[in-house]
């Protein structure tokens, strides 16, 4: 909360705008969620991004934007030259759904069961793995991050798990800085407890086996892709 409200303070100080993209924060496992910086804010600079894929299921293409009223207009005008189309009775069936308290069930029995495949990916991993992977507690979201022994590059380590059908993103293709250490995201939403068993049992042997994925080997693999992959 301290940290959200310090940046709140810079957008005001600075005439900045924050886009706040907030997929998944109904799922935080450890406490209550906190505020989003959009709610927090009272000096309207904040765009709020929404969406119902992760929440309900990634076929409904409906999302959302809340935006300070001075901008309505402008986001009004872009919406209606870049697309006309959104579909109307999805809209009116989601919007029932919404009121009649549907949604806010279907979050909670979601992240009991989140919860529940969280903690059999993070105790597999400390058990089974600890000292090839580490693990972090996370609080929310549905994807936790495995970090690989120093030695080993993990563009190459995700490459070698998708050759064996374990789809992974490099930890650091989604860091600005490099970093000393490479990790894997992992995600565990979407999977039932045996089958996070037996990834990961199966992507223990790829890391083990992953001698050629030297930090040296980094710019052998650098032509990875790893936005291709869905996250195992």
């Amino acid at each position: 909360m301290r940290n959200r409200l310090q940046l709140l303070d810079w957008a005001a100080r600075n005439d900045a705008w924050i886009l706040e993209d907030d997929f998944d924060s109904e799922y935080r496992y450890g406490s209550r969620p906190i505020p989003a910086l959009q709610g927090l804010d009272g000096n309207g600079r904040v765009i709020y991004i929404g969406t119902f894929s992760k929440v309900l299921f990634a076929t409904l293409r409906l999302g959302y934007l809340i935006v300070p009223e001075d901008l309505l207009d402008a986001f009004a005008a872009a919406r209606w030259v870049f697309d006309r189309g959104s579909p109307l009775v999805e809209q009116a069936a989601l919007a029932d759904f919404i009121a009649e308290g549907h949604l806010a069930s279907h979050i909670r029995r979601m992240r009991a069961l989140y919860m529940e495949r969280r903690s059999v990916m993070i105790r597999t991993i400390r058990q089974e793995m600890g000292d090839i992977l580490e693990t972090w507690d996370s609080e929310a979201g549905m994807h936790i991050v495995g970090w690989l022994p120093s030695h080993l590059d993990d563009s190459c380590v995700s490459a070698q798990a998708a050759k064996a059908g374990i789809y992974t993103i490099p930890v650091s293709s989604l860091s600005i800085l490099p970093r000393s250490r490479g990790g894997l995201a992992l995600g565990y939403a979407a999977f039932k407890p045996e089958v996070i068993r037996k990834s990961l049992r199966d992507l223990e042997i790829v890391i083990r086996q992953s001698s050629s994925c030297g930090v040296r080997g980094r710019e052998r693999h650098k032509e990875v892709d790893p936005f291709r992959h869905e996250v195992a």
